[in-house]
């Protein structure tokens, strides 16, 4: 579906924020097929296309582990759902995003739950 929209005309795709750790969801070849689809539709197309690969893990050790593999793959764009990621895990990630010329995605996943909640 990535290669798809891209190449149809879409600049940008992302992950759904509910990918990031699921057993059937394997990230490394997630992150493998989501490269060679934005490489494919921009030999195609000769436009700069990008995917918002999600980095979201349980560690803060394993998200970065993730943003290497994104950023040796050239892909520079890496999502984080900052509520079930957590705060101090946002900053982390942050930082190496930062350092290494990545650029970070902050997604909003379960907000909507907090705010609904009106005693809280």
């Amino acid at each position: 579906a990535v290669y798809e929209c891209l190449r149809g005309g879409l600049d940008f795709t992302k992950d759904d924020e509910n990918v990031n750790s699921q057993p059937f969801m394997r990230w490394r070849d997630r992150f493998l097929f989501c490269a060679e689809a934005i490489y494919k539709a921009q030999a195609e197309t000769g436009e700069i296309k990008g995917h918002y690969l999600n980095a979201t893990a349980g560690t803060s050790e394993e998200m970065i582990k993730r943003a290497v593999c994104a950023r040796e793959l050239g892909v520079p764009i890496v999502m984080h759902d900052y509520l079930t990621g957590g705060f101090t895990a946002n900053t982390s990630l942050a930082h190496y995003c930062r350092d290494n010329g990545l650029l970070l995605h902050i997604h909003r996943a379960m907000h909507a739950v907090i705010d609904r909640q009106r005693n809280h």
